[in-house]
C-alpha cells in the first residue's frame, strides 16, 4: 500500500487540511477527490465554498518543494496560485485553484506565442531570487551549482546503472563536463532556482495571469540550464510532437532578454548554447536524487552526449 492511500496517513492530512481551512473561514461543500498518486507526491482536490483547493505532499526527498513555494510566496506572489497554509517539516502546501493548465490552451490556440511571455515572467523570478540561492540549499533544494556539477556527475556514474556504450561515452566526458562548467562560470550569471521541468503542464492561467507551479524537481543551479527541457525537451516538438520542427531561437531570446544587464548578447548566446548541453547533466543528476527508481539516467544523458554542441 502506498503511503499516500494510507487510511491513517489520509486521516491525518484530511484533518490538517480542515484544521487550516477552519482557521481561514473556508467551509468544505463536498467530497474531496485524490486524483494525483505518484510514488513521489499526492495532490488532493478540496471544493470549498471559496472554490476549489488544492493539498500536495510530497515523498522525503522532494519535501524541500513546500519551503520553496513559501519563499516564491514571499518574493513573487504574482507568479504562484495564492499559498493557503503550509507545514514544512510534513512538505505539505494547501494552495488555491491555479486556474486552466496552459497545455490545454494551447491545444485549443494552435500557438506556442504565450511562451514569449512566459518565459521572461519565469526568467525575471530567477533574478529576484538569485540572492537567495543559498537559503534556498538550506531548505533542502539540491545544490547543482557549476563548483559542483562535475564531482556530482561523477558520482553519478559511479552510482547508476548504464547500458555499456553510453557508460564508455559518459565516463569519457568527465573532463568535457568540467571544462563546459569552468567556461560557463566565466560568464559570471548568477545561479538560482531553477526549475528543471518547466513545460507546459506547470504553467496554468487564472484572470489573466501566468502561474508557474510544481516545483518538486526545482534545485540551485546555472539559470539557464532550464533552456534544456523546455527548448529542446519541449518547445522544439511544436503542438504535433514533431522533433526539431519549430525554430525555437526566438523562444531563447525572449528569456535571454531578462539578463542583458549581465552582458552583450553574443556572450549570452554563447552562454546558453553550453548550458543547453551541461542542462541534461544537470537533469540527470538531480532526477535521480529526486526518485532514483523513476527515471531513465540514461536518457537524460543521452541528451548531453549526443547533443548538438
Amino acid at each position: 500500500m502506498s503511503t499516500w492511500t494510507d487510511p491513517s496517513w489520509l486521516a491525518e492530512a484530511h484533518g490538517w487540511i480542515r484544521a487550516q481551512l477552519a482557521r481561514l473561514g473556508v467551509d468544505i461543500v463536498g467530497e474531496v477527490d485524490q486524483h494525483h498518486v505518484q510514488p513521489w507526491a499526492t495532490v488532493i482536490r478540496v471544493p470549498t465554498h471559496r472554490g476549489d483547493v488544492y493539498f500536495k505532499a510530497n515523498a522525503p526527498a522532494l519535501r524541500y518543494e513546500s519551503g520553496l513555494v513559501a519563499l516564491l510566496a514571499e518574493r513573487r506572489p504574482d507568479c504562484i496560485p495564492p499559498l493557503l497554509a503550509v507545514d514544512l517539516g510534513h512538505g505539505w502546501m494547501l494552495m488555491a485553484d491555479a486556474g486552466t493548465r496552459l497545455r490545454e490552451l494551447v491545444s485549443n490556440e494552435r500557438s506556442l506565442r504565450r511562451w514569449l511571455d512566459i518565459l521572461p515572467l519565469y526568467a525575471g523570478l530567477q533574478l529576484d531570487l538569485a540572492d537567495r540561492a543559498d537559503e534556498m540549499v538550506a531548505l533542502g533544494a539540491p545544490d547543482l551549482r557549476l563548483a559542483r556539477l562535475p564531482s556530482l556527475y561523477e558520482q553519478l556514474l559511479a552510482e547508476v546503472e548504464l547500458p555499456p556504450y553510453d557508460r564508455r561515452r559518459a565516463e569519457a566526458s568527465v573532463a568535457r563536463v568540467r571544462a563546459l562548467c569552468d567556461e560557463l562560470a566565466g560568464y559570471g550569471l548568477p545561479e538560482t532556482i531553477q526549475h528543471d521541468d518547466f513545460h507546459d503542464g506547470q504553467v496554468y492561467v487564472r484572470d489573466g495571469r501566468y502561474l508557474l507551479l510544481d516545483w518538486g524537481d526545482a534545485c540551485v543551479s546555472h539559470p539557464f540550464f532550464t533552456l534544456s527541457v523546455t527548448l529542446e525537451g519541449f518547445l522544439s516538438w511544436g503542438l504535433d510532437d514533431v522533433e526539431d520542427s519549430v525554430d525555437v531561437a526566438p523562444f531563447r531570446d525572449a528569456y535571454l532578454a531578462s539578463f542583458a544587464r549581465f552582458g552583450e548578447r553574443s556572450d549570452l548566446e554563447a552562454a546558453a548554447t553550453i548550458a543547453l548541453r551541461l542542462g541534461w547533466v544537470c537533469r540527470a543528476v538531480n532526477a535521480r536524487l529526486g526518485n532514483p527508481e523513476g527515471v531513465n539516467t540514461s536518457v537524460h544523458l543521452r541528451m548531453f552526449l549526443d547533443g548538438r554542441p
